[in-house]
């Protein structure tokens, strides 16, 4: 059985504010050294997927420079490999991608053009680690034309910002409420698809054309939820979607401290994989004193950081402190300065005694290449 990847990673995430001035969701740094779409990147490749079709539409060169040719992942390849889907006008079409499923609809060539037999749909902004050949199994072994990935959820997340799911005990899906006001159900959606190429291919030539709408889920499959044979498949593990804005993206990185979450999404399932840098170990000076911190490669640190994840080539100079803050690539901190519940976008300055103290339900979020 051979499967084909499309992972979607051409929104902006506007809950992300200044974040996402300049970069697509898929493409924001996390956990110092890498990217959002490093997971579901990686989960494909552990999954011996091995055609990889990205959708890019917002802002893409950030991640297009980050992806590069797939190399990281193994993906620079003569047969399959990765390839980057941006929208594109021609003569019969004048439309850049207006939902996921005219954005698959647009790219309809590369299915055909493709081996494989089937598709498995992931979003490029979620955190998570997972091996999908455990979902392709539950896939055949109902006899299911569509399997979803769903995730009990609890009071942790706001279920009101999730689709939600109603299944019998064997797991057959037969209801689906797309973000209702009124929780019906803590099994939440997690944005994955796994299904007949052929089956998705008929599905979208009798949708998109006729103008029925241009979601995946909500216009394309939903529609068929009591035609077809509908399943969900059950992810127990650590699942978190940046998306759903600045105070989500803050708790993610401050979960990567905790060690049991580290060990379940980097050493226990799949490798993740990222872009490479010629980058020296991370410095602590003598003035230096870290504290429960991610610190990347290329950081230079004399002073104090506490609970915090520092970015590749960050400097932290003598009298700085760092506290609960995501300080991102290239970012200087100067003597004295005082930073606490904010996050630097890339490229900024840190004035030497400034203090920039912010609180947990109100961050402080600085742009890429600011000075303050």
């Amino acid at each position: 059985m051979k499967v084909l990847g499309l992972i979607f990673a051409g929104g902006r995430g506007e809950n992300l504010g200044l974040l996402t001035t300049k970069r697509a969701s898929a493409a924001l740094p996390v956990a110092g050294k890498y990217r959002m779409i490093d997971f579901t990147l990686s989960n494909m490749v552990a999954s011996n997927i091995r055609r990889v079709g990205v959708l890019t539409q917002y802002s893409p060169r950030s991640l297009i420079d980050h992806l590069g040719s797939g190399k990281e992942w193994d993906l620079d390849r003569k047969h399959g490999g990765l390839t980057l889907l941006q929208p594109y006008m021609a003569i019969n079409n004048k439309y850049w991608y207006r939902g996921t499923g005219d954005a698959i609809h647009q790219n309809m060539t590369f299915l055909r053009r493709s081996d494989e037999d089937y598709v498995l749909m992931a979003s490029g902004d979620h955190i998570y680690t997972m091996n999908y050949s455990e979902l392709f199994n539950y896939h055949f072994s109902k006899g299911a034309d569509v399997t979803f990935l769903y995730k009990e959820m609890d009071e942790s997340y706001d279920l009101t910002q999730y689709g939600q799911l109603e299944l019998t005990e064997d797991g057959r899906i037969t209801n689906f409420y797309e973000k209702p006001e009124e929780i019906r159900s803590n099994k939440a959606f997690l944005g994955v698809y796994f299904i007949n190429k052929h089956l998705l291919m008929d599905l979208l030539y009798n949708t998109i054309p006729q103008s029925a709408g241009y979601d995946i889920l909500l216009d394309v499959l939903i529609p068929n939820l009591h035609k077809l044979r509908f399943y969900g498949y059950k992810f127990d593990g650590y699942w978190r979607n940046t998306k759903k804005g600045i105070n989500e993206y803050f708790r993610i990185n401050q979960d990567l401290l905790d060690e049991n979450v580290r060990n379940q999404l980097f050493y226990t399932r799949n490798t993740v994989h990222t872009k490479l840098k010629d980058l020296p170990s991370p410095k602590c000076t003598g003035t230096a004193h870290v504290k429960n911190s991610i610190v990347s490669d290329g950081c230079i640190i004399s002073g104090r950081v506490i609970n915090s994840v520092i970015s590749r080539g960050v400097q932290i100079k003598a009298g700085a402190v760092v506290e609960n803050s995501i300080i991102m690539q290239d970012t200087i901190v100067e003597e004295g300065a005082h930073v606490k519940y904010s996050v630097f976008d890339k490229e900024c300055n840190i004035r030497t005694e400034k203090r920039l103290i912010g609180r947990k339900d109100d961050l402080l979020v600085f742009e890429k290449g600011s000075v303050v």
